[in-house]
């Protein structure tokens, strides 16, 4: 996808390389990628229509909080998001916008540590929330009446703090 988005105009800003120190000699690298960095990735590119993950990430530029929010929410849902702005009510309220599980206000916000939920929203998770009590009921049998954290098929059930 990175080599299709550069291929239709995405500007490359950053491209890492390898630490052959890191690799036992022979060692298989196909599923490994250098860290990335995109700047506007073309609208026609499958890469604009994904989650970036990984070693990968975009930046998109915007002239409106309208438009911020509109790509932001392009992929149909993220696992973490993060928002920086002087103003924290403006932060705030682009936060409340964004289709993602966890959002950080002029901070990165991450999976976090072992006790806290961790999912997704929209197509960015399908499955079971874990995390903490979320994991142990992930993988526990319960009543027939018990609804699980996460995103499935039949239904979505968001815990009360993300």
């Amino acid at each position: 996808m990175q080599g299709e988005a550069l291929s239709k105009g995405a500007v490359g800003l950053y491209q890492g390389r390898f630490d052959e120190g890191l690799f036992l000699p022979g060692q298989d690298r196909s599923a490994y990628l250098p860290p990335s960095t995109l700047l506007n990735v073309p609208k026609n590119a499958a890469l604009y229509h994904k989650e970036p993950f990984g070693p990968l990430d975009t930046f998109i530029v915007v002239d409106s909080v309208n438009e911020l929010i509109t790509e932001g929410n392009v992929s149909n849902g993220a696992l973490v998001a993060s928002v920086a702005s002087d103003d924290i009510r403006l932060a705030q309220s682009v936060a409340g916008e964004l289709l993602a599980f966890k959002v950080g206000i002029n901070g990165l916000r991450s999976r976090g540590d072992r006790e806290e939920v961790f999912g997704g929203i929209g197509q960015s998770w399908k499955g079971c929330f874990v995390g903490g009590s979320h994991l142990v009921r992930a993988v526990t049998q319960g009543t027939p009446s018990d609804l699980l954290y996460g995103n499935f098929t039949d239904h979505t059930a968001l815990p009360s703090v993300r």
